[in-house]
């Protein structure tokens, strides 16, 4: 018989000294680790900081955000009517009010989507033959004759098919005769990814897409109008042009559906037809990984599910419309791979549970509250929208001000997202958590941009970072793809010039901690911890302060408004 292993064994066969085995009742420590320092006098002035601190600097902005401040006057018409008695509301941000505004009736999409999908499963029986028979049963397998893989396949054809029918409805309900502009672009994308030589699909697809993202913003989502009176003929004069096109072209602008300025949105959009192409072009000179990793496909990690190529049958027409237009990520994601979508829509994943996706839509209720709290009390984005006479304020005001801007704009993004994401869970697709970690403990520029919008920063790894070198060739070859991958997130947010100068500052302020990773490696200061954990102290403040900046530029107040709030910051002995 095989010799089976003793705890003795264990303990023989380790690599650490015989005193460094845990035994029970002793305290242990590995090896370079620092005793705790939570019971210390320095870590008691921390506590009594925390205590004491967030209540002066929320006082700061409200002191500021009532009736009787000078500058009321200036951005009270940006306030709304509250629910919160005896407070207005902050609704002035335009991106966030369109969610705000219709989140009863998301909710109520949410709530009948997967009750559609169960009517469909249950008219169509499919639980009867995706489901293993009960261990107890005599008979193998799974019901009606079907292998798992054969249960599988009639899995995902089953939900593609209803994601199909379902996308196809939802966008018409969006965007009304736009919807054909979305469908055709989506056609010519697949067709280049699918006919074009296979060597010329990778730059075909960028320049597709990229160039989507410049016309769709140049021509304004193609208004028919603008259209009609494009292609008439060169002699039509334009007042002859002007009395032409609103018979038809006009009747057909005046159906946009719900969100008539469909390109807005069509970003999100984008980043699904490149991971398709990309995922379809990898998989033509791929192996089996399945077979040659001997992994179970009904068990795949997260990793293996983005890595793992998809069956050649499943790059269709019909599975790509599906995955591009699936409802619940539609708008704003967040992102998930082709591979990964055919992967959960073969096999269900054992981590989506009624109790966890319950917890998580208490997250998400918790998340609107606190949103709703800071609208209804503190007022900083309409202060900033205004453009105040920032001498009022006093340096403690104005830095608040500032702060509690960002704070606003993580909400603003991070309930989206979750509620999104709740969505999906419903459905039964997992998708990568965005804002993973909350704003103030991010004291890194590169691991802020790896927690924020998590979902980005793994598709742009995948599909831009790793292909164009990554940081294996060098600093400096990895400062500059660095470079590139914020240059395309810039323009892909938005194509105007204070994005594009938000993505470069982002750049610019990752060089410092880059440099002194450089010039302060932890294994120089394995005998003075305390002066090395005190240096990367006054780094971390610098990387918090300069990141501040980088997003008041690009998402608040701009270049100029950030001049004047800094410059009344400092510009003063009270700053």
């Amino acid at each position: 018989t095989p010799h089976k292993l003793t705890p003795e064994d264990s303990i023989a066969d380790s690599k650490l000294p015989a005193q460094q085995i845990l035994q029970p009742g002793k305290e242990q420590s590995l090896p370079g680790i620092q005793p705790s320092k939570w019971n210390t006098p320095e870590f008691y002035f921390y506590y009594l900081c925390f205590l004491t601190i967030p209540v002066f600097m929320v006082k700061a902005v409200y002191d500021v955000s009532q009736e009787s401040h000078p500058n009321y006057s200036r951005y009270s018409h940006l306030l709304s009517d509250g629910w919160i008695p005896g407070r207005k509301v902050d609704n002035s941000d335009s991106q966030y009010a369109g969610f705000r505004d219709n989140i009863p009736y998301m909710t109520l999409l949410l709530i009948l989507h997967p009750l559609l999908r169960k009517a469909y499963n249950s008219f169509w029986r499919i639980d009867s033959y995706t489901k293993p028979v009960p261990s107890s049963s005599r008979t193998p397998g799974l019901t009606q004759g079907l292998s798992p893989s054969a249960a599988a396949d009639a899995r995902m054809e089953h939900r593609i098919s209803f994601d199909v029918y379902f996308a196809i409805i939802f966008i018409f309900a969006l965007h009304g005769f736009s919807a054909l502009k979305v469908l055709l672009i989506l056609y010519t994308n697949y067709k280049l990814a699918t006919q074009l030589p296979k060597a010329y699909v990778p730059a075909a697809t960028w320049i597709f897409n990229v160039g989507i993202l410049f016309a769709n913003e140049l021509c304004h989502g193609y208004p028919m109008a603008e259209v009609a009176a494009f292609v008439l003929p060169s002699q039509t004069s334009a007042s002859e042009k002007a009395n032409q096109t609103p018979g038809w072209a006009g009747w057909i602008d005046s159906y946009g559906g719900i969100l008539p300025r469909w390109e807005i949105l069509f970003n999100i959009t984008v980043l699904r037809l490149i991971s398709f192409n990309l995922d379809y072009y990898w998989s033509l000179s791929a192996s089996s990984s399945l077979e040659k990793k001997q992994l179970d496909p009904s068990n795949l990690s997260e990793r293996d599910r983005v890595s793992v190529p998809s069956k050649p049958v499943d790059f269709s027409f019909r599975n790509y419309l599906a995955y591009a237009l699936y409802s619940p990520l539609y708008l704003a994601g967040p992102i998930l791979t082709f591979n990964d979508y055919i992967s959960q829509s073969r096999y269900p994943l054992a981590s989506i549970t009624t109790k966890r996706t319950l917890m998580y839509g208490l997250r998400f209720l918790i998340c609107v509250l606190t949103m709703e709290f800071c609208l209804h009390f503190l007022y900083a984005v309409a202060i900033s929208k205004a453009q105040p006479a920032w001498e009022v304020y006093s340096p403690m005001q104005l830095s608040m001000l500032g702060y509690f801007n960002l704070h606003i704009i993580w909400l603003k993004l991070l309930i989206p997202w979750r509620f999104f994401r709740l969505w999906s869970l419903a459905d039964g697709i997992d998708t990568p958590e965005n804002m993973v970690r909350c704003m103030s403990d991010n004291y890194s520029a590169l691991a802020f941009w790896r927690g924020w919008h998590r979902s980005f920063n793994r598709w742009i790894v995948r599909y831009i970072y790793i292909p164009i070198g990554g940081s294996g060739q060098g600093k400096v070859r990895a400062i500059g793809n660095f470079l590139a991958v914020f240059t395309f997130v810039a323009l892909w947010h938005d194509i105007n010039l204070k994005l594009l100068i938000w993505g470069w500052l982002i750049t610019l302020f990752v060089l410092p901690e880059v440099l002194c990773t450089l010039l302060f490696p932890a294994k120089k200061w394995k005998d003075s911890p305390d002066v090395y954990r005190w240096i990367c102290g006054v780094g971390a403040t610098g990387n918090i302060l300069m990141m501040m900046a980088a997003n008041l530029v690009g998402f608040a107040i701009g270049v100029d408004g950030l001049k004047a709030m800094v410059g009344n910051i400092v510009g003063s002995l009270g700053g």
